[in-house]
């Protein structure tokens, strides 16, 4: 079984600013860059973040770890003929270093929409269900679903599925929302507890995790607007690949370690839907 380990080569004030310190990799990674191999096993770049609690981010020993990051590390004990490497980024630019051959897989809870579809492959089996809903102040109740954020501010990562979901109810529905963004790791909870912005679109976990790490005071209200599912992201010309990815996940489905892994880090099985 191969082992994997962090290069800590960053600063780790650049960890903390730039959301991009941590690089994991594997042990005798052979020839450097994306796709490179030696003695037959293929070397694949893993494109992840450090900022997203329980999915991707740097415990306070300094390790990259999190669902995401845990579920490829057991992809990769099952896949001899890979070798995989993490590379972290800022959310922003992980769709952007796929496109230009940077990375060679997305492992950050990504959802499928029409846009990325149109450039990317996604794999074939789900390994997340992540049930988006408006979330407010614990102390709001004027807002009980989007349909009340009309004339309000609602704050998104830029480029996200929720900034995505955002702008298309609010094109349908003559723009009544203020949409505001923000940056992967910026803190738009604070910005709902203090005031200055009236919501976001999270998830239940999400919001779980933030009231106990942070006392963030939130909660969920309304219908989920979307119960996407999510999928890891490859260029179009990685069918080998995705088949591989695709074979070892459903193999840790079938044997439960999937839902194992998904109660560990999310607090309750998110691989069915909720």
């Amino acid at each position: 079984m191969r082992k994997l380990s962090i290069a800590t080569a960053l600063l780790s004030t650049l960890l903390l600013s730039a959301g991009c310190g941590a690089v994991e990799t594997t042990k005798d990674a052979g020839a450097s860059g994306s796709g490179g191999d030696t003695a037959g096993v293929k070397k694949i770049i893993i494109g992840t973040g450090t900022q997203f609690p329980n999915i991707c981010f740097i415990d306070d020993k300094g390790n990259l770890t999190g669902y995401d990051v845990e579920l490829v590390k057991e992809i990769d004990k099952r896949l001899p003929d890979y070798e995989f490497e993490f590379k972290t980024m800022e959310f922003k630019n992980l769709l952007l270093s796929l496109e230009t051959n940077k990375i060679d897989l997305i492992a950050h809870e990504m959802e499928v929409n029409d846009e990325r579809k149109a450039k990317f492959l996604f794999n074939d089996v789900p390994y997340n269900i992540f049930p988006n809903k408006v979330t407010v102040h614990q102390s709001n109740n004027d807002v009980k679903s989007i349909e009340d954020l009309k004339g309000k501010k609602l704050i998104v990562t830029a480029t996200s599925n929720a900034a995505v979901l955002a702008e298309k109810w609010n094109k349908e529905h003559g723009n009544p929302i203020n949409i505001v963004y923000t940056g992967a790791g910026e803190d738009a909870k604070a910005q709902i507890k203090s005031g200055r912005v009236d919501a976001t679109i999270s998830t239940q976990f999400d919001v779980d995790f933030e009231n106990k790490a942070v006392d963030a005071q939130l909660k969920t209200v309304g219908d989920t607007l979307s119960n996407s599912k999510v999928y890891f992201i490859l260029r179009k010309d990685e069918n080998d690949l995705k088949k591989r990815v695709d074979e070892a996940l459903t193999d840790i489905k079938k044997d439960g370690t999937l839902a194992k892994l998904s109660t560990q880090w999310l607090g309750r099985d998110y691989t069915v839907e909720n």
